[in-house]
């Protein structure tokens, strides 16, 4: 089982979501555990040859409000993936 974790960002912008876009989110949090590399999740570039970076998109029918990017990193030597930024849409 792979550890999934909320950066100090990243939690800060969870708690001024409202309780259905944080169910939403840790929903994904949760599914990394199971699986740090959803088939859903898209690629992003990553500096560090050791990880690799990724996003999920919510959309508004999955959060009850608004679309929300989760933006993490996976690092397969430590089996840990670190949720770095949520952004919320309008």
């Amino acid at each position: 089982m792979t550890h999934a974790f909320y950066s100090d960002a990243a939690d800060k912008v969870r708690a001024e979501l409202s309780r259905s876009e944080q169910a939403a989110v840790e929903s994904v949090r949760r599914a990394l555990e199971d699986d740090p590399e959803p088939e859903h999740a898209r690629g992003l570039p990553d500096a560090d040859p050791r990880s690799e970076s990724y996003v999920v998109e919510l959309l508004p029918e999955q959060t009850g409000g608004r679309g929300i990017s989760v933006v993490y990193r996976y690092s397969q030597d430590l089996d840990a993936a670190l949720v770095l930024w949520l952004i919320a849409g309008p």
